[in-house]
């Protein structure tokens, strides 16, 4: 059977759990909404922006994706807009491009966005992700676990270093007058 204290903790950590499960889950779509958000900020500036646009082609080659949500959020970009007279107008970078062998016109380009790539490449792999998770969480927890033993034993020695302070004995550090040092710094001896 659990004592007091290891009962509360445990009800305390549930506790805490239940309030982050209830948090988390409905800030998933907002993050998906943020991400799309942001990621069609970037593409205002795509080729203004080399870090974004090396990023950005890296996610598209690499999920087999185009643009946030969907390929036509790179209308948001001044040279792929439709109303652009630029060669890109109405067009996507070429990162968005299906390479074939025999270049098939059908098929040119990744249709589906790079968020729902990301999040069907994440739910494909979740076991991993999973481990990856638990392999932070866990370290984390064990931290926590052996703080809070480490901060109960320094205060049991803390206690019991006062109540042999208040002793009548051999030490006779109860008649001791305690100067404004000793008090902070038990581990200094008291000056006369």
């Amino acid at each position: 059977m659990l004592d007091e204290p290891t009962a509360t903790s445990f009800s305390g950590f549930s506790f805490l759990s239940v309030i982050m499960l209830n948090l988390g889950f409905p800030s998933v779509f907002q993050t998906v909404n943020l991400l799309n958000k942001n990621i069609r900020k970037g593409m205002v500036n795509y080729y203004d922006d080399l870090d974004f646009k090396n990023i950005l082609d890296f996610v598209q080659k690499k999920f087999k994706c185009c643009g946030g949500k969907e390929y036509k959020d790179w209308e948001v970009n001044m040279y792929h807009n439709c109303t652009s007279r630029s060669p890109l107008s109405c067009g996507v970078p070429y990162t968005c491009c299906v390479t074939t062998k025999r270049l098939d016109l059908m098929d040119v380009i990744y249709v589906r966005g790079c968020t729902d790539a990301i999040f069907l490449w994440l739910s494909d792999n979740y076991k991993v992700m999973a481990g990856l998770l638990l392999g932070v969480l866990l370290p984390q927890f064990f931290g926590l676990i052996v703080s809070w033993l480490y901060i109960s034993r320094v205060e049991d020695a803390v206690n019991q270093y006062q109540s042999v302070s208040h002793v009548d004995g051999p030490l006779q550090r109860g008649t001791r007058k305690h100067n404004r040092v000793s008090k902070w710094y038990k581990c200094m001896p008291d000056f006369d």
